[in-house]
């Protein structure tokens, strides 16, 4: 695992440091109560076929100078322990249909309308702050599913971490079988998170902020 931070391009190191300063270092953003992240289903449509580049910015594919189509969101946040304790060295990835509804899959729905510009999947590799980052679009619909990403988080000694996140305040929530799954109220809540302006941005970019929280310990055995 340790050889996949090389993969990562410096592009989206010094962006990731800009943004995540100014969007995601306010008061108060760790001050609310310490609550496990669900665990959540995988689903059917972690790529195939993994992309040929596979880094934190999923809106620009290698060196290309064409953008993917979105809402361009800088999502960013923390990978703690059960006490709150950030992880270094995980890998976090995400993956997520692109505005058109399609996943980088071969049995995808939508799959001939797929926008070739947007990565669809991305890696991140965790510092001692346990912080990650991504630039990528605002979650769309996909048929049968309210706007969603998919994260799986993986770390040394421990499975794989599966999980997703949705927006806060969108009507589809309610009507997802996947999101109803989740029965407790405050982990409902930890998943659910705001896709909010970034004040001055001339392109109406976003930022959000999820925070995982996984349900082990550095006590607890492998």
């Amino acid at each position: 695992m340790a050889g996949l931070g090389s993969a990562f391009s410096r592009r989206c190191f010094l962006g990731s440091m800009a943004v995540t300063a100014a969007a995601f270092t306010t008061k108060g953003a760790f001050a609310e109560e310490l609550v496990q992240t669900p665990q959540q289903t995988e689903g059917p449509f972690y790529p195939d076929k993994l992309p040929l580049d596979t880094d934190n910015d999923l809106l620009i594919i290698n060196d290309d100078i064409t953008p993917a189509v979105g809402e361009i969101t800088h999502l960013g946040g923390r990978i703690l322990d059960a006490r709150g304790n950030p992880l270094r060295n995980a890998l976090v990835e995400i993956w997520q249909v692109d505005n058109h509804g399609a996943y980088l899959h071969t049995r995808s729905g939508n799959r001939d309308a797929r926008d070739n510009n947007f990565q669809g999947f991305g890696r991140f590799l965790t510092g001692s702050t346990g912080e990650y980052y991504f630039r990528t679009i605002k979650p769309v619909k996909y048929p049968g599913r309210t706007p969603h990403i998919h994260f799986a988080v993986k770390s040394q000694g421990h499975d794989k971490f599966t999980t997703q996140c949705y927006i806060k305040g969108e009507a589809a929530n309610e009507r997802d079988g996947v999101y109803r799954g989740i029965r407790d109220p405050q982990q409902r809540a930890a998943v659910t998170i705001d896709f909010a302006p970034i004040p001055q941005s001339k392109i109406g970019e976003l930022a959000a902020r999820f925070d995982i929280v996984l349900g082990f310990t550095p006590a607890d055995p492998a």
